[in-house]
């Protein structure tokens, strides 16, 4: 992929995060080829920001080539696929459309299944609110409607996509957008810049508080009965998926 961009003249660096360490040698899946008896789902959001300023281009025709993909490679079906796109077409990509259709994605999930979640569109950094990120700032999903409802935090992403999910599920995400490397804060990362030939752990990485964080959301049943203090560091939990950025 870097000689790819490169040829190209772009100078984005693909970032790889994890829930676990990844041998980036081996042949990567979507969806586990270890006898997979499970439902394949996605969730699908490309946003062009039709008529605004920093109106992008080509998120649109970065959904169509993905879920094309998925679909002939990989097995995905419309059936279990939702699409939110800003082209008169689909469902729009609001604030509440999206984080409506993370919520629905967990609730259709079952112990098994394979999921992907694939955004387009502008991303963006604001400041910490609750003090759990070590450079200060959140990383963010920029929806359709963000001046009114405002951005969607990297602790919004967690807690209602990531941890509520159910246990044994392989999950994917594929975040095109700027500031996406850290967007999940997984333990486990790998930049592809040239200077690494494998993933490693994230610096600074609190494992102890990882597990500790994870086993109170699931006995807090997706979210009920957590304590602030759990909440507050809920986003470093992520011990049942993986996440793709470019």
């Amino acid at each position: 992929m870097r000689q790819v961009l490169d040829q190209g003249s772009y100078t984005q660096i693909p970032q790889l995060s994890s829930s676990r360490p990844l041998d980036i040698h081996t042949k990567f899946d979507l969806v586990p080829d270890d006898g997979f008896e499970g439902t394949k789902r996605a969730v699908m959001i490309g946003i062009n920001y039709v008529g605004q300023q920093g109106e992008l281009a080509g998120c649109h025709n970065d959904v169509g080539n993905m879920k094309r993909y998925i679909q002939k490679v990989h097995g995905f079906t419309d059936e279990h696929m939702t699409v939110l796109m800003d082209d008169g077409q689909h469902q729009e990509p609001t604030y509440g459309n999206i984080m409506a259709a993370f919520r629905q994605l967990v609730e259709n999930t079952e112990e098994g299944d394979a999921v992907f979640v694939h955004y387009s569109g502008h991303g963006g950094k604001l400041r910490d609110d609750d003090g759990d990120e070590a450079d200060g700032y959140d990383e963010t999903l920029v929806p359709l409607d963000y001046q009114e409802a405002g951005q969607i935090r990297d602790d919004d992403i967690f807690s209602t996509l990531i941890g509520p999910m159910p246990r044994n599920v392989t999950m994917t995400c594929v975040m095109d957008c700027c500031h996406s490397g850290t967007v999940l804060d997984l333990p486990y990362s790998f930049v592809a810049d040239g200077s690494q030939d494998e993933m490693t752990e994230t610096p600074g990485f609190d494992f102890g508080t990882l597990m500790k964080l994870f086993q109170s959301f699931q006995n807090g049943g997706g979210g009920g009965g957590i304590s602030p203090e759990v909440m507050q560091g809920i986003q470093k939990i992520a011990s049942k998926c993986f996440s793709m950025f470019s």
